[in-house]
């Protein structure tokens, strides 16, 4: 084999491969990290927003740099409920992710282009370049193999409202709006008294994304408001997988090689598709151990834990897509948010307890009992 160009090839700038570069930049700085990426921009155009609680204190250094925006509680809306949480919400804004990387990596270690072939140790350009390294971390989104998911899709746009929009809190979801086709929200970011994010979010069972169709709803939702918009800014999507189900051998099969990081991992939340707490977790596991003689193996046993303590997650996204009629689906998540809100924040970051399992599901169930019933005995 050929003298390794860099100990560790990163395979995509998204959130994941990003966090995971700037985690050994800081942690690691004695080696050598190639990050490669087809799009103009690290972490493309995305926000990505998460609670406090998310991150552990001692992996804060990581993110901090990243936040963009910042609040000291939100809000949720439903049509028979509504609540105001103390918890403090956060949100990092790619072009932060990009500037940090470039910023902790040579501008030689950061490569626009395109994969054509992968090996546990080696990476072939589109160009034809063959790059060699101690190791690979695949971290260029999900695979679908074997497993079974609904979609939560979405279309955000920022307005500038120049007579203010009157919002001081984030409004994580408001459910009041129609819900005939499943369960459908609006998301508000307020970045300042005359700029919102106004993100249209709904749960369905096919990828396809109408983004002429969420254009117009927001609008619909803006005029609703009497805000009149002046101007739209930015623009991203999104076609998240929500898993209910699946194989891990056949996502994952033991006979590939290649190190995996990210939704490629399948490193995110089973029914919120929320991926922030994992992979900063990952990138802090990855910065501390980095197992380069055996990232691959590493890596998938870290992904087979995470799937074998999910199931439940994985089941409550059964419930929520087959135990409900479409415009009945938002009362799974009316009901979760009557509950304490230390259980919801838990539930977030990935960390439910035994206990908070069985309150979840406690009292008489928002949907048909014998629905849901079936959902949970439903195999994967």
């Amino acid at each position: 084999m050929a003298a390794p160009d860099t100990d560790l090839i990163i395979l995509g700038g998204g959130l994941s491969g990003g966090l995971c570069a700037l985690a050994l930049a800081q942690r690691r700085p004695e080696l050598s990290v190639t990050i490669i990426e087809p799009g103009e921009r690290l972490g493309g155009n995305h926000l990505w927003s998460f609670f406090d609680s998310d991150v552990a204190r001692s992996d804060l250094p990581l993110v901090e740099p990243l936040i963009s925006h910042r609040w000291d509680s939100y809000e949720v809306r439903f049509p028979t409920h509504g609540r105001k949480l103390a918890q403090a919400y956060r949100t990092i804004a790619s072009e932060r992710l990009d500037g940090a990387v470039r910023r902790a990596l040579p501008a030689e270690r950061i490569i626009r282009a395109a994969a054509t072939d992968v090996g546990p140790r080696e990476v072939v350009l589109e160009d034809g370049r063959t790059l060699n390294a101690r190791a690979v971390l695949d971290a260029r989104g999900g695979k679908a193999e074997g497993l079974r998911l609904g979609w939560q899709k979405f279309l955000g746009q920022l307005l500038r409202i120049p007579q203010g929009h009157g919002l001081t809190e984030p409004v994580v979801m408001d459910a009041t709006v129609d819900q005939a086709d499943g369960y459908r929200f609006v998301y508000l970011l307020p970045f300042s008294p005359t700029e919102l994010f106004v993100e249209d979010t709904y749960y369905t069972d096919g990828a396809e994304l109408d983004r002429d169709l969420l254009r117009d709803r927001i609008g619909d939702y803006a005029a609703e408001r009497g805000w009149q918009v002046a101007e739209r800014t930015r623009e991203e999507t999104g076609q998240l997988p929500v898993l209910t189900g699946g194989d891990f051998e056949r996502f994952w099969p033991a006979s590939d090689p290649v190190a995996r990081a990210g939704a490629r991992g399948g490193f995110f939340h089973p029914l919120t598709s929320y991926s922030l707490p994992d992979a900063v977790r990952f990138a802090s596991w990855l910065a501390d151990e980095l197992p380069l003689d055996r990232l691959a193996q590493a890596t998938r046993e870290r992904a087979r834990r995470h799937w074998r303590r999910s199931a439940y997650d994985r089941f409550l996204a059964r419930m929520l897509f087959r135990a409900a009629d479409p415009p009945h689906r938002y009362r799974v998540l009316q009901r979760f948010y009557r509950l304490p809100a230390p259980l919801i924040a838990r539930f977030y970051a990935g960390k439910s307890t035994a206990f908070d399992r069985v309150r979840i599901l406690a009292g008489r169930p928002p949907v048909s009992i014998w629905r849901a019933m079936r959902a949970l005995k439903d195999s994967e």
